[in-house]
C-alpha cells in the first residue's frame, strides 16, 4: 500500500483565500482493510532554543539548563475524505471498510484563512504534554495576528511550515498508519496601505570634515607640500559641515521583488564652497528575528547586500534647498535596477517568532574641489526602521467586505531609543518627513510577554466570507532554503506520529 498527495494546479506560493486542491491517491496491490481517510491543512510556528551553562555557588560544577521546544498550530483543517458522509450514514460510525486492489483518488479542496487560530488548536494539543514531549506547556501567549510567511534557515531554532498531510487509518492495532506529506509555501496578503501622501520618513546623521592636513605654506619636515602649495592659484578651502539624510515614503515600506523607493540627500550646512564627492555606496538591508521558547529568548539578525559599489568618485551637484542649505540628491541609479531578493520574508509576528527589519545606508564621502580632492575619506552609516510587504495587493472585493470598519495598520515601530536619551526625536508633531528613531541593535528592548496582544485590531476576518474569491492580481515570487522534509509516499510516520493518528 502506498498514499500520495497530487495537486490539481501546483503554485509556486500560496497567499490567503487559496483554493488549494488536489486528490489522495490510493494505491493498493491487494484488498486491504481501513477504517478512514483524511487530509489535514496545518500550519506550524517552531522554536528552539538550547540552554546555557550557568556556573553554580561552589564555582566548581555546572549546571546546564535543559532545552525549550515550543510549537503552535498556526492553521488546523481536517478533511474527511473516506468513508464519504454518504457512506456514514448507511454504515454507520466505527466501522472497517475493503478496498479492492488499484489506485483509489479521494478529491479534497481547503480554502486558505486570513488569521491565525493558535488559541484553539493549542488548547487542545497542550492537554496530551504528558505523552508528546516536545511540546511545549500551554504559556498563554498567543497572538492572533494574519498567517505569517513560511520561514527556515535559521539552524532549527525558529521555523514557519505549511503543509498538507494524508492520512490512512487502518482498524488493526499492530498495523501502522500510512502518511504522506506535501509542503508548500505560503506568502501573505499585503494590509491594506494608507492613501498617498507626500510625507517621508528619515532618518539623519551630520558629519564635520576635518581641515586639511597638507594647508598650503605649511609642509612639515617629512612631509611633502601639498597640490595647493604647489600651485598657488589653488586657494584654500574651508572643510564643509554636511548632513546624510535616508528619505522613504511615510510609512517606510518596502515591497518585496520591487526596487527601494529611497532618497539619499547630502545637506552642506556651513558656507564652505567645497565640493562634496561620493566615493563609495552601500544599501543593506537587515533583519531581526525574535525568538521565544518558553522562558528562552534569543534574536538573530541576519543580512541582505542590495547595493554595493565602490570606486564612483562621483562629483555631486548641489542646489539651494528652502532652507538656504545646499542640498545634493545622490542618483537613484545605483538602486533602481536593484529590487529587493525575493528570498526576503515579509514582517510578520506570530507567537513565539517575529521579523523586523531595518534599512542601512552607508555613504563614503570626501571633499575637495574639482582640481584636488582631498584625501580624507569618511563612510557614514544611517539606520532606519521598515515594514517589508509582500506585494500581494488586496482584491477590491476583499476591500468592499471591510469597507467602513478600521484597517489593521502597519505594525508601529517602536522607540528604539533608550528613556531620556539626549538624541530622541521629539514627540510633538510638526511639519516636514517624520523621523523614525534608530539606535543600534545592542540598544533594542524586547517588549515582556506582557506586552504582547492576545488579538488584532479588527482586520481581514470580518471579511472572511466563504464567496470571496482568491486573489486575481499580480503574484510575487518567494524561495526559501527549504530545510524540511520533502513530499514523500507511502512512509508510515514516526513514532510520535503512530501516538497520534
Amino acid at each position: 500500500m502506498s498514499v500520495r498527495i497530487e495537486l490539481d494546479k501546483p503554485q509556486g506560493a500560496y497567499t490567503n483565500l487559496d483554493q488549494i486542491s488536489g486528490k489522495v491517491i490510493l494505491s493498493i496491490l491487494g484488498p486491504e482493510t481501513v477504517s478512514a481517510i483524511t487530509i489535514k491543512l496545518e500550519g506550524e510556528s517552531k522554536s528552539y532554543l538550547a540552554g546555557s551553562s550557568n556556573p553554580r555557588r561552589n564555582y566548581d560544577k555546572f549546571e546546564k539548563e535543559s532545552s525549550r521546544h515550543e510549537v503552535h498550530k498556526l492553521l488546523y483543517r481536517v478533511l474527511t475524505v473516506f468513508p464519504t458522509p454518504e457512506l456514514l450514514r448507511v454504515t454507520g460510525p466505527d466501522q472497517a471498510y475493503t478496498l479492492p486492489s488499484g489506485n483509489h483518488p479521494y478529491p479534497f479542496r481547503f480554502k486558505i484563512p486570513f488569521n491565525n487560530d493558535c488559541s484553539n488548536n493549542n488548547s487542545l494539543l497542550t492537554s496530551l504534554n504528558a505523552l508528546r514531549f516536545e511540546l511545549a506547556r500551554d504559556t498563554n501567549i498567543h497572538v492572533k495576528k494574519e498567517l505569517p510567511p513560511s520561514l527556515n534557515g535559521l539552524l532549527g531554532e525558529a521555523e514557519i511550515l505549511y503543509y498538507l498531510k494524508a492520512t490512512v487509518q487502518r482498524p488493526a492495532f499492530y498495523k501502522e498508519n500510512f502518511r504522506a506529506t506535501y509542503p508548500f509555501m505560503f506568502l501573505p496578503i499585503e494590509p491594506p496601505r494608507p492613501p498617498p501622501n507626500k510625507r517621508e520618513s528619515y532618518a539623519r546623521r551630520s558629519h564635520q570634515f576635518s581641515p586639511s592636513i597638507d594647508e598650503p605654506g605649511k609642509p612639515g619636515l617629512f612631509r611633502k607640500a601639498s597640490v595647493a602649495a604647489a600651485n598657488p592659484s589653488v586657494p584654500s578651502l574651508q572643510p564643509p559641515s554636511i548632513s546624510i539624510d535616508c528619505r522613504l515614503p511615510d510609512p517606510a515600506i518596502i515591497t518585496c521583488d520591487e526596487s527601494l523607493p529611497l532618497r539619499i540627500l547630502i545637506t552642506k550646512k556651513n558656507e564652505s564652497p567645497a565640493t562634496i564627492f561620493l566615493r563609495t555606496l552601500s544599501i543593506t538591508l537587515i533583519g531581526f528575528t525574535s525568538i521565544r521558547a518558553q522562558d528562552l529568548r534569543k534574536q538573530e539578525a541576519q543580512s541582505c547586500v542590495i547595493v554595493s559599489q565602490a570606486h564612483i568618485d562621483k562629483a555631486l551637484n548641489s542646489t539651494v534647498g528652502g532652507d538656504g542649505n545646499k542640498v545634493s540628491e545622490v542618483d537613484s541609479i545605483w538602486w533602481k535596477q536593484r529590487l529587493l531578493p525575493n528570498i526576503v520574508s515579509p514582517s510578520f509576528t506570530t507567537c513565539n517568532i517575529s521579523r523586523r527589519y531595518e534599512l542601512e545606508v552607508k555613504a563614503g564621502l570626501s571633499w575637495g574641489s574639482t582640481q584636488n580632492i582631498y584625501p580624507e575619506l569618511t563612510v557614514q552609516a544611517v539606520r532606519m526602521p521598515v515594514e517589508i510587504y509582500s506585494g500581494i495587493a488586496p482584491s477590491q472585493a476583499l476591500l468592499d467586505q471591510v469597507a467602513g470598519r478600521p484597517f489593521s495598520q502597519p505594525t508601529p515601530i517602536p522607540n528604539l531609543r533608550p528613556p531620556g536619551s539626549a538624541n530622541s526625536p521629539s514627540q510633538g508633531h510638526s511639519p516636514g518627513p517624520s523621523r523614525p528613531s534608530t539606535q543600534a541593535q545592542s540598544d533594542h528592548i524586547e517588549p515582556s510577554p506582557s506586552d504582547i496582544p492576545d488579538e488584532a485590531p479588527p482586520s481581514y476576518e470580518d471579511a472572511m466570507a466563504d464567496d470571496l474569491a482568491p486573489i486575481d492580481g499580480p503574484r510575487r515570487n518567494y524561495h526559501q532554503q527549504t530545510t524540511s522534509t520533502p513530499p514523500r509516499s507511502g512512509g508510515k510516520g514516526s513514532a510520535n506520529d503512530r501516538l497520534f493518528p
